[in-house]
């Protein structure tokens, strides 16, 4: 393995900016060389903000370079599927944004390719790489809760609450169709994924619903067009080792980002990791026992914080610094290590499905959804 991972970032929207390149720039196990997106404007914008020597308009480009090692797929739009098929087939290690595909099966069939090749993955369920979560798993892992009993996750806040905002799916004009999943996917994934990863446990059923809050938005146009999407959801399901949990996720209710909050209740233990940027914090980290049931802050070490980590730093970051030198960490340490992969957001999307037909179908749904996909 080279001394440095070589990175094309494919995307040089918002989120690019805010988080994925800042995070690449920031491992020293890094070399960022390109940064690709249709728009040359934008990609020299962001190349000539951050330092990054490489612009590339085609896609295809990257993906048939030699020198790349890694691709990054951070694009708008409903194309992750076909960009993630194609740069596993060049062989390339991939990070991409949620979803990786709408369909539980295609998330299992891209991980199995990706380990055919023996390529690692990661996917955008930024928030297990907050440090106060990090540090939470670790402390569960320790025994602090003891056996899992329940588990309360929660995705709050109020980004498109006011109709005439902006609003990507304002786009999303589907008259009498059925709901089209929004909230669940784009805002519960990471949750979904958290709750997964710190109970240790699959769920075996679930139960939920999905609702539309805001039928009317204002497109880019200026007009006002049906947006039958879900805009908050919640579910409730049980775990094969007997826990049971609540989930509730929308982007209409009150509260800052990213608004995460996570509890886990035990045998022996209570946490609860908070991730909201209010007064000046990001991740809050609490503790109680059965003997002091109040709960008391806990610090998170210092090993848990990224390089070059600043007190009052944005969430977006330090949380997206951790999970890029994390992916970049187990593929040059070449080992079986690959936390939130392809597989994980598998399970996530499966849940996702599993929450849509409940809804549709009024009824309890069992999982897995077809025993003969996936592990």
């Amino acid at each position: 393995m080279k001394d440095k991972l070589r990175v094309g970032v494919i995307g040089a929207g918002r989120w690019a900016g805010m988080a994925h390149i800042p995070g690449w720039k920031r491992s020293p196990l890094v070399d960022l060389a390109v940064i690709c997106d249709i728009d040359r404007d934008k990609a020299e914008a962001r190349a000539k903000e951050f330092n990054v020597p490489g612009v590339e308009t085609d896609y295809q480009k990257v993906l048939s370079s030699g020198d790349i090692d890694v691709v990054d797929i951070v694009t708008s739009g409903d194309n992750h599927e076909p960009l993630t098929f194609a740069a596993l087939e060049a062989g390339k290690h991939v990070l991409v944004e949620k979803p990786v595909c709408h369909d539980y099966k295609d998330v299992w069939r891209a991980h199995a390719l990706a380990t055919s090749k023996k390529l690692k993955t990661k996917v955008g369920l930024t928030f297990r790489y907050a440090p106060a979560m990090q540090y939470m798993y670790d402390l569960i892992q320790d025994g602090f809760v003891g056996q899992p009993y329940i588990f309360n996750g929660w995705e709050q806040n109020s980004q498109w609450i006011d109709p005439a905002g902006p609003s990507r799916f304002a786009r999303q004009d589907t008259g009498n169709a059925p709901i089209k999943v929004g909230s669940l996917e784009g805002y519960g994934a990471p949750t979904i994924d958290i709750s997964l990863w710190v109970v240790r446990s699959r769920l075996t059923s679930v139960v939920g619903m999905l609702k539309n809050f805001v039928p009317k938005r204002k497109n880019p146009d200026g007009n006002w067009v049906r947006t039958n999407v879900d805009d908050g959801d919640i579910y409730i399901g049980e775990y094969a080792n007997g826990a049971i949990c609540s989930m509730q996720s929308s982007y209409v209710t009150v509260g800052n980002y990213p608004g995460i909050e996570a509890r886990v209740y035990g045998s022996k233990g209570a946490l609860i990791c908070r991730l909201v940027e209010e007064f000046g914090e990001c991740q809050v980290l609490r503790s109680a026992t059965p003997e002091a049931v109040e709960f008391v802050p806990v610090e998170v070490p210092a090993s848990y914080f990224p390089v070059g980590y600043a007190k009052g730093e944005s969430w977006r970051s330090l949380f997206y610094a951790n999970l890029v030198h994390n992916f970049a960490k187990e593929i040059t340490d070449g080992g079986e290590a690959n936390q939130g992969n392809f597989a994980q957001s598998a399970r996530v999307q499966e849940i996702i499905n599993a929450v849509e037909r409940s809804h549709r179908e009024r009824r309890w749904v069992d999982l897995p959804l077809d025993p003969g996909v996936g592990d």
